[in-house]
């Protein structure tokens, strides 16, 4: 993200705490802080928040999951160089006629 993005993601923040501010306790931030609505300065706080608003629509559209995407397709890459092309429904071996082994002398139960 370039540093424009960045700048105009802090701009459009600030627009937006300063709304909650407006909407939930009727308080201006930006117009205390710089001599009520109708200050310049304040006009040209409002304006760069509204450029910044504006600049920010491209970063909406973008695809949030570009970078995650490449480190997937990295990590879970397959490996078909050695395929077993035998059937999965094929005889299975039967484990039951296989001998149990004896507990080991050491490992005899204790009473």
């Amino acid at each position: 993200m370039g540093v424009l993005y960045r700048i105009a993601l802090v701009l459009v923040i600030i627009g937006a705490i300063n709304w909650g501010l407006i909407g939930f306790f009727r308080f201006d931030l930006v117009a205390y802080l710089f001599g009520g609505q109708t200050a310049v300065l304040s006009r040209w706080i409002y304006a760069l928040v509204g450029l910044a608003g504006l600049i920010s629509i491209p970063i909406l559209m973008k695809r949030l999951d570009d970078d995650e995407d490449e480190v997937i397709s990295e990590s879970h890459t397959r490996n078909y160089s050695n395929s077993n092309y035998s059937m999965e429904a094929g005889e299975e071996a039967d484990f039951m006629d296989v001998p149990k082994t004896e507990i080991r002398k050491g490992a005899s139960k204790k009473k």
